[in-house]
């Protein structure tokens, strides 16, 4: 009787196979476009506080609670925080908290932004985004700061959006004269004198502020209209018992801020001066 069992080389050559395909499974034909690398998450953050720091997220931490990979502040505090701001000057008595409290999309609009000019030349270029913008704004200025080596006020961060011409926004020109004592002096008197009289001294850098309709208007009658002019006693009103030919209670601003200085007097006029 013939033996009906397979041989034994074509038993071991068969289980070879079937093990071959178990190790090697069929070539993937098509990859998941689903699934891809995470993007690592970078911030960038202010560098100009010895203790705190914001990023561009508009969170405010401790200088030792930042992210050294990322950069970013944790998100566990408040976001666009306004801690020690006056919102209504849009200043702030912090760097870190001005440059959050400007990020807030409520307080400063991206479209606005990036219409500005870095600098007052006409070949400066403009914001490329907000942080920029509100990392610049909420550095110091010549405008807060009196005498030259004294800020006008503990809120000398600001983050108004100025305009690009000649004029400012109300915002901006409350922002300029804090600290500042605007005060109305008698006739004949310098603002050199006027300050004096009162303890303190004339600053100049904020004449060119005062210098303005609006702001003589505010101070002063301007019963006869404001004209501009030129002379050192500007900026002032013309006293009411002044010869008709001098324009009795017009106010006169100075045509040329340059110009502008804490010493001069007419007899006729009375000064807006800027105490400090």
């Amino acid at each position: 009787m013939a033996n009906s069992r397979p041989p034994l080389g074509r038993i071991l050559r068969l289980a070879v196979a079937v093990a071959a395909c178990a190790c090697f499974p069929n070539p993937v034909s098509g990859i998941r476009k689903d699934i891809g690398f995470i993007e690592p998450i970078v911030c960038r953050s202010t560098v100009q506080g010895r203790h705190l720091i914001s990023d561009d997220n508009g969170y405010v931490c401790s200088a030792l609670s930042i992210n050294p990979w990322s950069h970013c502040c944790p998100t566990t505090g408040d976001r666009f925080s306004c801690q020690g701001c006056k919102l209504d000057l849009q200043c702030c008595n912090s760097y870190e908290y001005c440059v959050s409290c400007c990020l807030n999309p409520s307080k400063i609009k991206k479209e606005d932004v990036l219409k500005l000019k870095v600098a007052k030349p006409v070949t400066a270029g403009t914001y490329t985004n907000v942080f920029d913008f509100c990392m610049g704004r909420c550095r110091h200025s010549s405008a807060s700061v009196v005498h030259e080596n004294a800020y006008a006020s503990d809120f000398h961060h600001c983050f108004s959006v100025q305009q690009n011409s000649s004029g400012s926004t109300e915002s901006s020109v409350v922002s300029k004269l804090l600290g500042i004592n605007v005060v109305v002096g008698r006739p004949g008197e310098s603002c050199s004198l006027v300050c004096k009289v009162r303890g303190q001294s004339c600053v100049p850098s904020r004449l060119s502020v005062l210098n303005k309709c609006e702001i003589l208007q505010k101070y002063m009658r301007c019963k006869s209209g404001c004209f501009p002019s030129l002379g050192p006693d500007q900026p002032a009103e013309v006293v009411d018992e002044a010869p008709t030919s001098l324009n009795p209670g017009a106010c006169l601003y100075m045509q040329m801020d340059e110009r502008l200085t804490c010493d001069g007097s007419h007899q006729h006029t009375r000064r807006l001066c800027p105490c400090a």
